[in-house]
């Protein structure tokens, strides 16, 4: 079992995300993920930082935590052979702390270029295609790929590690969990369900199991619902929608009559750690291995000693590790 801190990139600019890296190692963190858009969800967010500098920055600020995207999109917005690229420079750079984490995106990032936006069983095909390209990139010399939606031409990646990294699939439903399987390392999921671990399980998944644990950390009860709120409220819509609205406006619009009661079920608050607890617990008893807490409390520093001094050692004892991450 791993513990790891997501790092909002939308609601913070990229020093200050470098930063939180750096402190979440200095917490006692396993990983960090990187969160990878065009667009904040909301305009009260009002950041969005390009992740791969992000990433080049914390490789060099930091030396044992992890570092993953969560997640990377490579069929529309960016080419895969460009993902291949950054993902081994930053393997190098991170040396071998790197993990690659995919999925098929959201419209509120893709349409930025232009090229449409497909449906989902489209763009699980074009996500299929892609990571084949990745692949193909990281065995080392030169390469074509000519696909239903994706090609490549006479394309060689030259800096290589000695290991590539491995590829976390983003399943928000049991068909990407089956693509997880079958063509990534590992499944990355957004929900406590236990449907999409059995199922990655069930199709020969045996890698890593990534969850994002929702959590809002304040001395206040109110205020920790209140900033729960504010900051992640697009998260109660769900991937059916999250996946097609096309900008902030839109999920500005679509989550106008959500309220801070309405953030009760979904997270852990306040200053209670046993709230927080039983939230990991949910992931935990999914099936998770790999635990991301996001913290949509409005004090960062207070919820990283909120973890150093409440959280760390239960959540290791209940998934049955004492210390750190080997």
């Amino acid at each position: 079992m791993k513990v790891g801190f997501k790092l909002f990139a939308e609601g913070f600019g990229p020093r200050e995300i470098v930063e939180q890296a750096v402190r979440a190692e200095q917490a006692g963190f396993d990983f960090v993920e990187v969160s990878d858009h065009f667009h904040p969800w909301l305009y009260s967010h009002g950041h969005s930082g390009f992740v791969w500098s992000m990433l080049a920055a914390i490789a060099e600020r930091t030396e044992t935590i992890g570092l993953a995207t969560g997640v990377t999109c490579p069929i529309l917005r960016v080419h895969p052979a460009i993902v291949a690229q950054a993902a081994a420079t930053t393997a190098l750079l991170s040396e071998g702390r790197f993990s690659l984490g995919l999925g098929s995106g959201e419209r509120l990032n893709e349409h930025v270029v232009g090229r449409g936006w497909p449906n989902v069983t489209t763009r699980h095909r074009m996500l299929r295609e892609a990571i084949d390209i990745i692949r193909l990139l990281w065995s080392g010399g030169y390469h074509s790929y000519e696909g239903k939606h994706l090609v490549l031409e006479d394309a060689r990646v030259f800096d290589l590690p000695d290991e590539p990294p491995p590829i976390i699939v983003a399943a928000g439903g049991e068909q990407a969990a089956l693509l997880a399987s079958e063509l990534g390392d590992g499944l990355f999921c957004t929900e406590p369900d236990k449907a999409l671990t059995r199922a990655y399980g069930e199709s020969g998944g045996v890698g890593p199991r990534y969850g994002e644990v929702p959590l809002s950390w304040a001395a206040d009860e109110g205020e920790a619902l209140d900033s729960a709120r504010e900051v992640f409220r697009f998260g109660l819509l769900g991937w059916k929608v999250q996946a097609e609205l096309p900008n902030p406006v839109n999920f500005e619009a679509a989550t106008a009559l959500i309220d801070r009661e309405a953030m009760r079920d979904a997270f852990g608050y306040g200053p209670d750690p046993e709230r927080h607890l039983e939230a990991v617990r949910q992931f935990a008893e999914a099936g998770f291995d790999h635990l991301c807490l996001v913290n949509a409390g409005p004090d960062t520093e207070g919820f990283f000693t909120f973890f150093e001094e409440e959280l760390a050692g239960p959540i290791r004892r209940m998934c049955g590790r004492a210390g750190p991450a080997a």
